[in-house]
């Protein structure tokens, strides 16, 4: 039997991305959110979800544009330092050992070490309560060669990206293949 734990962001496993962008004065910074994810098909879509307290809200707000960028589980530790501390008061490229790189595409920053990014221009917003949904059409992804696979593109085994588990706050790796989509289900 079920039972009822509320009204509540439990949810199981949300990907974990790191949100770059540029403060007032063009400086770049990153910050961890969970509350993300693709949106729309065509044009292609990603939202992400920022409380206005974040230092990265009034960044994106201004220069209209965000990346995201997916690290790999070895990089947990960068990713999870990104979430606690703020870029008001920290250069977190610098403290986390990361390179920023200027997007070509967008008004954003990006960490060269992050293998995978996805570089998006703002279209639309949506104030919420505590959160801001903020919908980007994406503009271009770059990806490391070496999570390609043979058909030329992203490998997830390769990749490792990891999740949050808002229901425990803990971090988890992506697991083994189940089957694959609409096909495992045929009758």
């Amino acid at each position: 039997m079920k039972k009822s734990l509320g009204a509540g962001t439990f949810f199981p496993a949300t990907p974990v991305v790191l949100v770059g962008t540029y403060d007032h004065a063009g400086k770049p910074n990153l910050m961890t959110a969970a509350w993300t994810g693709i949106c729309c098909s065509k044009p292609p879509c990603m939202n992400v979800s920022l409380r206005k307290a974040t230092y990265s809200y009034s960044g994106l707000q201004q220069r209209k544009a965000f990346t995201l960028g997916v690290p790999s589980a070895s990089q947990v530790k960068e990713a999870d330092f990104m979430g606690i501390v703020s870029g008001r008061d920290t250069d977190k490229f610098e403290n986390a050992g990361f390179t920023a790189v200027k997007s070509d595409v967008v008004d954003a920053p990006y960490a060269a070490q992050i293998p995978f990014i996805v570089e998006c221009r703002l279209i639309q917003s949506l104030e919420l309560g505590l959160h801001t949904l903020f919908v980007g059409e994406i503009m271009d992804v770059k990806a490391e060669e070496y999570i390609m696979n043979g058909d030329g593109r992203p490998d997830l085994s390769k990749l490792s990206p990891f999740v949050y588990d808002s229901i425990r706050k803990e971090y988890h790796g992506v697991g083994q293949i189940l089957g694959r989509a609409f096909s495992v289900g045929h009758p």
